[in-house]
């Protein structure tokens, strides 16, 4: 970085001036030369709608043993949903060796599909990260008389 004097700012070495080191004007060029990601052909309202149905619609699902829905309980890790309107749904249980295992997926894809829009819905079970107290709400926390 010969261009680097004791008296530099970061004025100095940003787009278009001379002084910018080789490396990186290398790298800015690169940074612009990448694509944006395309808008989704869902608009910012429908997006926000259907966030907020499907939350709602987690929230009709409860674990049998806890009085508390799964939503809360953070047993909901990641939802997706493409331009098709096809959603991914990834949670996990409490325990790997929970009685319902086969059975709360099913259940959270019958709530999602219950969203207007909704073309397709996917749950996956997945157990990493494993799920921890942590994860729970402070609502769901007050439910089970955490405090």
């Amino acid at each position: 970085m010969s261009d680097m004097t004791d008296d530099s700012k970061v004025s100095d070495f940003i787009e278009d001036k001379p002084s910018l080191p080789d490396a990186c004007a290398e790298t800015v060029a690169a940074v612009k030369g990448v694509a944006q990601a395309p808008e989704s052909a869902l608009g910012e309202e429908e997006i926000e709608r259907m966030t907020n149905d499907l939350i709602a619609a987690m929230k009709t699902v409860y674990d049998p043993e806890i009085p508390v829905d799964i939503y809360e309980l953070g047993l909901i890790y990641k939802i997706d949903v493409d331009d098709d309107r096809n959603v991914a749904i990834e949670m996990t249980l409490t325990a790997p060796g929970c009685p319902v295992a086969g059975e709360m997926p099913i259940w959270v894809q019958n709530a999602a599909l219950t969203v207007a829009g909704v073309s397709d819905v996917k749950v996956d079970l997945v157990f990493d990260p494993p799920w921890d107290m942590s994860r729970m709400s402070e609502e769901a926390q007050i439910a089970l008389n955490m405090f």
